[in-house]
């Protein structure tokens, strides 16, 4: 799911349903619970598959590569035929790609819960752990009526965030361009020196750099 779609989801239906709730429940509404709720959503992994830009490039893409697999098996009970229609890739490249990367199917095959009910208490323990931070500020009985009422935000929350999973090669393409964009900003635009920190070498990392149409003189663009 592209980061951008997750934002405008939070921004403009999760945020309204958060400060609905506080009014309900809390009496006011408080940006930094919104906040707080709103920056979990976007680092939880049944959400978005991650990217880790401290390992050398390869290693972060196969680490990536194996989150999007393992996210979508997960999501669909290990259903191999699924995972490969999502994709976008032959049945025969995923179970490679399965062998590959080490991931156990099985343990996704006897997950007894629909992914919307892994999403909803994914969802659930980031508002509740939210709320623990604000024990001290709050008052037992408004935080008691969040708590309680914590299912059922979530599933609020859930319906409202997009369902939109990339294919193999668009979360490849979003993982290239997101990973080199930090990286090639940690290096000031130049190409040489972010070839050598991540790995690469400066023709593979000039094409693609052209490929994905990165401007390295205005990387936030």
């Amino acid at each position: 799911m592209p980061v951008k779609d997750i934002e405008q989801a939070l921004e403009k239906q999760v945020k309204p349903v958060v400060d609905k709730a506080m009014q309900n429940f809390l009496g006011v509404s408080i940006s930094d619970i919104e906040s707080d709720i709103s920056d979990a959503l976007k680092k939880n992994p049944l959400l978005e598959v991650a990217v880790n830009t401290n390992l050398p490039y390869k290693e972060a893409k196969k680490a990536f590569k194996k989150a999007y697999i393992t996210h979508l098996l997960r999501m669909n009970f290990g259903n191999v035929s699924e995972v490969a229609r999502i994709s976008g890739v032959d049945r025969r490249s995923i179970h490679r790609l399965i062998s590959d990367l080490k991931i156990k199917v099985d343990n996704f095959r006897k997950e007894l819960f629909r992914a919307d009910y892994l999403k909803k208490v994914e969802v659930q323990n980031i508002i509740e752990q939210t709320l623990d931070q604000y024990k001290n500020i709050i008052r037992p009985e408004k935080l008691r009526a969040m708590y309680e009422h914590a299912p059922e935000i979530s599933a609020d929350i859930v319906k409202h965030l997009p369902e939109s999973p990339m294919t193999l090669k668009e979360a490849e393409e979003f993982f290239d361009r997101k990973y080199l964009k930090i990286k090639l900003k940690e290096n000031n635009g130049n190409i040489s020196r972010t070839a050598k920190k991540i790995g690469l070498r400066f023709e593979t990392l000039f094409r693609k750099i052209k490929k994905l149409g990165i401007n390295v003189k205005n990387i936030d663009k």
